[in-house]
Protein backbone atom coordinates (compact mmCIF):
# COMPACT_ATOMS: atom_id res chain seq x y z
CA UNK A 1 0.00 0.00 0.00
CA UNK A 2 1.26 3.28 -0.93
CA UNK A 3 1.40 6.74 1.21
CA UNK A 4 -0.78 7.98 -0.37
CA UNK A 5 -3.31 5.35 -0.47
CA UNK A 6 -2.96 5.09 3.43
CA UNK A 7 -3.33 8.76 3.48
CA UNK A 8 -6.64 8.71 1.79
CA UNK A 9 -8.13 5.41 3.85
CA UNK A 10 -7.05 7.91 7.31
CA UNK A 11 -8.97 10.59 6.21
CA UNK A 12 -12.38 8.60 4.01
CA UNK A 13 -13.12 5.83 6.94
CA UNK A 14 -13.12 8.79 9.77
CA UNK A 15 -15.42 10.83 7.27
CA UNK A 16 -17.89 7.99 6.80
CA UNK A 17 -17.66 7.13 10.81
CA UNK A 18 -18.33 11.01 11.52
CA UNK A 19 -20.85 11.17 8.91
CA UNK A 20 -23.15 8.65 10.09
CA UNK A 21 -22.69 9.37 14.04
CA UNK A 22 -24.04 12.97 13.13
CA UNK A 23 -27.01 11.54 12.22
CA UNK A 24 -27.26 8.47 15.01
CA UNK A 25 -25.73 10.63 18.00
CA UNK A 26 -28.35 11.36 20.13
CA UNK A 27 -27.11 14.36 21.67
CA UNK A 28 -26.84 17.50 19.35
CA UNK A 29 -23.91 18.47 21.04
CA UNK A 30 -22.21 15.43 19.60
CA UNK A 31 -23.82 15.60 16.82
CA UNK A 32 -21.95 19.13 16.28
CA UNK A 33 -18.52 17.83 17.25
CA UNK A 34 -18.68 14.52 14.64
CA UNK A 35 -20.06 16.93 12.30
CA UNK A 36 -16.23 19.26 12.58
CA UNK A 37 -14.78 15.94 12.41
CA UNK A 38 -16.27 15.42 9.11
CA UNK A 39 -14.96 18.54 7.86
CA UNK A 40 -11.43 18.14 8.94
CA UNK A 41 -10.91 14.99 7.30
CA UNK A 42 -12.79 16.46 4.08
CA UNK A 43 -10.39 19.01 4.24
CA UNK A 44 -7.58 16.09 4.20
CA UNK A 45 -9.17 14.47 1.07
CA UNK A 46 -9.26 17.72 -0.15
CA UNK A 47 -5.43 17.96 0.52
CA UNK A 48 -4.96 15.18 -1.10
CA UNK A 49 -6.13 15.85 -4.71
CA UNK A 50 -4.46 18.95 -4.70
CA UNK A 51 -6.94 21.32 -3.56
CA UNK A 52 -5.12 22.90 -0.66
CA UNK A 53 -7.39 26.45 -0.90
CA UNK A 54 -10.88 24.48 -0.69
CA UNK A 55 -9.26 22.63 2.32
CA UNK A 56 -8.35 26.01 4.16
CA UNK A 57 -11.28 27.61 3.30
CA UNK A 58 -13.52 24.39 4.72
CA UNK A 59 -11.72 24.31 7.96
CA UNK A 60 -11.56 28.27 8.74
CA UNK A 61 -15.60 28.68 7.02
CA UNK A 62 -17.11 25.56 8.52
CA UNK A 63 -15.06 24.21 11.41
CA UNK A 64 -14.17 28.08 12.49
CA UNK A 65 -17.55 29.62 12.05
CA UNK A 66 -20.03 27.83 11.22
CA UNK A 67 -19.83 24.80 13.36
CA UNK A 68 -18.74 26.64 16.20
CA UNK A 69 -22.03 28.47 15.99
CA UNK A 70 -23.76 25.80 15.76
CA UNK A 71 -22.46 23.93 18.67
CA UNK A 72 -22.82 27.87 21.09
CA UNK A 73 -26.20 27.63 20.06
CA UNK A 74 -27.25 23.96 20.55
CA UNK A 75 -25.16 24.57 24.19
CA UNK A 76 -27.49 27.73 24.86
CA UNK A 77 -30.84 26.37 23.92
CA UNK A 78 -32.79 24.97 26.64
CA UNK A 79 -33.58 21.34 25.01
CA UNK A 80 -35.89 19.16 25.60
CA UNK A 81 -34.54 16.05 24.78
CA UNK A 82 -37.41 13.40 25.17
CA UNK A 83 -39.50 15.53 22.93
CA UNK A 84 -36.73 15.51 20.61
CA UNK A 85 -36.18 11.85 20.78
CA UNK A 86 -40.34 11.89 20.25
CA UNK A 87 -40.32 13.70 17.11
CA UNK A 88 -37.43 11.53 15.90
CA UNK A 89 -39.14 8.73 16.15
CA UNK A 90 -41.92 9.73 14.53
CA UNK A 91 -40.35 10.65 11.84
CA UNK A 92 -38.39 7.47 11.44
CA UNK A 93 -40.15 6.01 8.95
CA UNK A 94 -39.97 8.54 6.53
CA UNK A 95 -36.09 8.94 6.96
CA UNK A 96 -35.58 5.14 6.11
CA UNK A 97 -37.77 5.66 3.29
CA UNK A 98 -35.31 8.44 1.99
CA UNK A 99 -32.55 6.87 3.23
CA UNK A 100 -33.38 3.44 1.05
CA UNK A 101 -34.17 5.96 -2.20
CA UNK A 102 -30.71 7.77 -1.67
CA UNK A 103 -28.93 4.21 -1.14
CA UNK A 104 -30.45 3.48 -4.14
CA UNK A 105 -29.42 5.99 -6.43
CA UNK A 106 -26.10 5.98 -5.50
CA UNK A 107 -25.81 2.10 -6.23
CA UNK A 108 -27.24 3.00 -9.57
CA UNK A 109 -24.61 5.83 -10.15
CA UNK A 110 -21.50 3.57 -8.99
CA UNK A 111 -22.78 0.75 -11.22
CA UNK A 112 -23.19 2.72 -14.38
CA UNK A 113 -19.42 4.41 -13.84
CA UNK A 114 -16.93 4.98 -16.23
CA UNK A 115 -14.08 6.58 -16.24
CA UNK A 116 -13.28 9.02 -19.14
CA UNK A 117 -9.50 8.46 -20.93
CA UNK A 118 -8.02 11.88 -19.82
CA UNK A 119 -9.04 11.48 -16.40
CA UNK A 120 -5.67 10.45 -14.64
CA UNK A 121 -3.65 13.10 -17.12
CA UNK A 122 -6.13 15.96 -15.88
CA UNK A 123 -5.52 14.95 -12.16
CA UNK A 124 -1.94 14.87 -12.51
CA UNK A 125 -2.04 18.09 -14.72
CA UNK A 126 0.17 20.74 -13.07
CA UNK A 127 -0.73 24.92 -13.68
CA UNK A 128 1.50 26.50 -16.67
CA UNK A 129 3.81 28.57 -15.62
CA UNK A 130 4.24 27.86 -12.27
CA UNK A 131 1.13 29.34 -10.92
CA UNK A 132 -0.18 27.87 -7.72
CA UNK A 133 -3.58 26.47 -6.61
CA UNK A 134 -5.22 29.90 -5.29
CA UNK A 135 -3.65 32.04 -7.90
CA UNK A 136 -5.16 29.48 -10.74
CA UNK A 137 -8.41 29.59 -9.48
CA UNK A 138 -8.44 32.97 -8.60
CA UNK A 139 -7.29 33.91 -11.64
CA UNK A 140 -10.60 31.50 -12.85
CA UNK A 141 -13.64 33.36 -10.74
CA UNK A 142 -12.22 36.89 -11.15
CA UNK A 143 -10.59 36.69 -14.83
CA UNK A 144 -12.58 34.29 -17.40
CA UNK A 145 -16.13 34.09 -15.24
CA UNK A 146 -16.23 37.39 -13.70
CA UNK A 147 -19.32 38.41 -15.14
CA UNK A 148 -20.94 34.96 -13.76
CA UNK A 149 -18.98 35.33 -10.32
CA UNK A 150 -20.59 39.45 -9.92
CA UNK A 151 -24.22 37.97 -10.86
CA UNK A 152 -24.00 35.32 -8.57
CA UNK A 153 -23.11 38.04 -5.97
CA UNK A 154 -25.81 40.18 -6.85
CA UNK A 155 -28.23 37.18 -6.99
CA UNK A 156 -27.23 36.31 -3.42
CA UNK A 157 -27.76 40.23 -2.39
CA UNK A 158 -31.47 40.26 -3.97
CA UNK A 159 -31.85 37.02 -1.64
CA UNK A 160 -30.88 38.60 1.53
CA UNK A 161 -32.77 41.66 1.13
CA UNK A 162 -35.76 39.78 -0.04
CA UNK A 163 -35.51 37.94 3.11
CA UNK A 164 -34.73 40.85 5.48
CA UNK A 165 -38.21 42.67 3.76
CA UNK A 166 -40.09 39.60 3.82
CA UNK A 167 -39.42 39.03 7.47
CA UNK A 168 -39.80 42.49 8.90
CA UNK A 169 -42.53 43.35 10.78
CA UNK A 170 -43.48 46.73 12.37
CA UNK A 171 -45.00 46.67 15.45
CA UNK A 172 -46.38 50.00 17.21
CA UNK A 173 -46.30 49.10 20.04
CA UNK A 174 -42.54 49.13 20.82
CA UNK A 175 -40.35 51.80 21.34
CA UNK A 176 -37.90 52.61 18.58
CA UNK A 177 -34.93 54.93 18.68
CA UNK A 178 -35.47 58.29 15.99
CA UNK A 179 -31.68 59.71 16.16
CA UNK A 180 -33.27 63.29 14.47
CA UNK A 181 -35.89 63.36 17.10
CA UNK A 182 -32.98 63.22 19.99
CA UNK A 183 -30.89 65.70 18.33
CA UNK A 184 -33.86 68.33 17.66
CA UNK A 185 -35.56 67.89 20.97
CA UNK A 186 -35.79 71.43 22.59
CA UNK A 187 -34.34 71.03 26.18
CA UNK A 188 -36.35 73.83 27.43
CA UNK A 189 -39.38 71.65 26.55
CA UNK A 190 -37.91 68.14 27.48
CA UNK A 191 -36.85 69.20 30.82
CA UNK A 192 -38.76 69.88 33.89
CA UNK A 193 -37.94 71.13 36.84
CA UNK A 194 -39.01 69.80 40.67
CA UNK A 195 -39.57 71.65 43.29
CA UNK A 196 -38.72 68.72 45.90
CA UNK A 197 -39.26 69.48 49.69
CA UNK A 198 -37.03 68.66 52.09
CA UNK A 199 -37.84 64.90 53.65
CA UNK A 200 -40.00 64.13 51.31
CA UNK A 201 -39.48 61.90 47.76
CA UNK A 202 -40.79 62.46 44.32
Amino acid sequence: MTFQAFAFYLFAVPLIGAGLMVVLARNPVHSVLWLILAFLSASGLFVLLGAEFVAMLLIIVYVGAVAVLFLFVVMMLDIDFAALKGEMARAMPLGLLVGVVMLMQLGIAFGGWTTAPGADAARQAVAPGGVTNTAALGLLLYDRYIHLFQLAGLILLVAMIGAIVLTMRHRKDIKRQNVLHQMWRDPAKALELKDVKPGQGL
